[in-house]
């Protein structure tokens, strides 16, 4: 069901009106609460998890230098919040190391009632680069490691927030541009795009989103080089920049939740081999300190989610 203030804010954008539709559409007519074709991660095969948080596999395949064997898979979501509440929701994980960029689980992790051995919020204070405005993935690398050599005996899972908005360039961020959806020092989002309050050039983001997998890959290689067992690198959603949806072809941008395109549900599944190592369940480590709501909020807001 939804909103009154969300069917005001649908009908006052034709574009967003139409992507309600759409919505109803791939999840017919709401009877289903994620995309039911795609792979559950947990029952999947792997010792360690490297997911990238809104990455094509047409941009993977073509950009990634990694060893492996690359394969393509369906996600069960178009969105991070959805793709929690479909693989998360009421799990026993206690085998399993969630070492996270993003701050949504945190944001979630009372409704979703997930039971990890432990999670590391990366992007907490000590993670979290105020002029980025994001976590490096060279940040993501260094503390996934230190989980690495901490729980040996635990699945690993690593969530990247790159190539996720905000982006990254060669110069960390696009500094000399005049759109403002790129503009560092104002948090924008993907719907301000949609609405047509921001002004957004698909050539020019995507030259943005390339270079910022550009930036992560060698992050995720040195990971991956550290890793003991089988390692998979895949994403939880993909991203739209203009295409047209279906069934009503509307541009589309970012990665709206319950849209399942090509370019939103199709991700990298990049097998990458290794001598298997045992894993045990046990009781959750202590958990770490909690934050205060407006910190979650600004991080939030920062990454385009707001």
């Amino acid at each position: 069901m939804y909103s009154l203030s969300q069917l005001k804010r649908a009908l006052g954008s034709p574009n967003l009106f139409f992507r309600e539709l759409n919505r109803l559409y791939h999840r017919r007519l709401n009877s289903r609460r994620f995309n039911t074709a795609g792979i559950d991660i947990f029952d999947a095969d792997w010792d360690n998890l490297l997911i990238l948080d809104a990455c094509r596999y047409d941009m993977f395949e073509e950009q990634h230098n990694l060893d492996g064997t690359l394969e393509r898979r369906l996600s069960r979501a178009s969105s991070t919040q959805e793709w929690l509440h479909a693989n998360f929701t009421d799990r026993d994980l206690r085998d399993t190391v969630y070492v996270t960029a993003n701050p949504q689980y945190y944001r979630h992790r009372d409704v979703l009632g997930t039971t990890f051995h432990a999670v590391v919020d990366v992007w907490k204070e000590e993670g979290w680069d105020e002029e980025l405005k994001t976590v490096p993935p060279e940040v993501t690398t260094k503390h996934a490691i230190e989980a690495a050599e901490r729980y040996p005996d635990k699945r690993l899972l690593v969530h990247y927030i790159q190539p996720h908005y905000p982006f990254l360039t060669e110069r960390g961020q696009p500094f000399d541009n005049d759109q403002a959806f790129l503009k560092p020092d104002e948090a924008g989002s993907w719907n301000q795009v949609m609405t047509g309050e921001l002004d957004a050039d698909a050539n020019t983001i995507w030259t943005a989103y390339r270079e910022t997998l550009d930036r992560t890959l060698p992050s995720v290689a040195e990971l991956l080089a550290t890793l003991d067992g089988k390692s998979v690198v895949s994403a939880d959603h993909g991203n739209m920049v203009g295409e047209r949806a279906t069934p009503f072809p509307i541009r589309e941008w970012g990665h709206p939740r319950g849209i399942y395109t090509s370019e939103l549900v199709t991700v990298p599944w990049f097998v990458v081999e290794g001598d298997r190592r045992d894993t045990v369940a046990e009781e959750p480590a202590e958990r770490a300190s909690d934050v205060t709501d407006e910190l979650v909020q600004d991080r939030l807001e920062q990454l385009g989610y707001v």
